[in-house]
């Protein structure tokens, strides 16, 4: 694992994203560092990677707490991020967090952290964009920034 440290954004002491697909050697290396959780934001049948029963085992295996909370493009809804967020409540922190290429894993780490703190979207954006997840011209940014702006003014 060369360049993958580069490649790894930390949101806050508690949120650290990977900026790709994790293989074994990055989950030892998560758990080596003090992550208490892994979240897998992949599809089942994405390619690459591992799937999701071999990553559960291999997190459970180094003593992580794990969750499988699949997102697409198609299924990003309000819903499908509040019961994230209720997921994310309920897991042993630091909490280790992927998808392919860290941009699902980044927005949803993202709205849950701006859901808690009060952010608003473009908050949220700049945050992201300050650790090195620039969701700024994405169409999953519009989303982060309408959420985040819906929770902020709740």
């Amino acid at each position: 694992m060369t360049d993958d440290a580069q490649k790894i954004a930390t949101i806050d002491p508690n949120h650290t994203v990977a900026l790709f697909t994790p293989e074994t050697g990055t989950l030892k290396q998560a758990a080596s560092a003090g992550a208490k959780s892994l979240v897998n934001f992949r599809a089942d049948g994405e390619k690459g990677g591992l799937t999701p029963d071999e990553e559960r085992e291999q997190a459970e295996r180094l003593g992580l707490n794990y969750l499988h909370h699949p997102v697409t493009a198609d299924s990003l809804d309000a819903a499908l991020v509040d019961d994230f967020r209720r997921s994310l409540d309920d897991l042993p922190q630091p909490v280790f967090l992927h998808c392919a290429s860290g941009k699902r894993a980044g927005a949803m780490t993202l709205m849950a952290l701006a859901a808690d703190k009060g952010w608003d979207g473009d908050t949220a954006l700049q945050e992201g964009k300050a650790r090195g997840i620039d969701l700024t011209e994405e169409k999953i940014g519009q989303f982060v920034k309408s959420y985040a702006d819906e929770k902020a003014n709740a």
